[in-house]
């Protein structure tokens, strides 16, 4: 069964967000001062061929430890979609 598997990535609370910091930036020069803080990160869907959810999730977990996320700087999450 092929399973749809989103993976978010952002950088960790603790380090700077240099492209947050930039847009923050922006959006205040545009007038939006109301917006207090901007973090940047990658939104990824894959399609996962597996025999269970679970399996799914699992190998979504393992390509986000192994290519998409840099755990040094990132954390990911992963959610199966209906």
């Amino acid at each position: 069964m092929t399973y749809t598997v989103q993976v978010k990535v952002m950088p960790l609370k603790e380090l700077l967000d240099p492209q947050g910091k930039a847009v923050m930036s922006g959006l205040k020069n545009l007038g939006l001062p109301a917006v207090s803080d901007v973090r940047i990160g990658k939104n990824i869907q894959l399609q996962v061929d597996a025999d269970s959810e679970e399996k799914a999730k699992q190998i979504a977990e393992e390509a986000s430890r192994k290519l998409l996320a840099n755990e040094v700087m990132e954390y990911f999450e992963v959610e199966l979609k209906n």
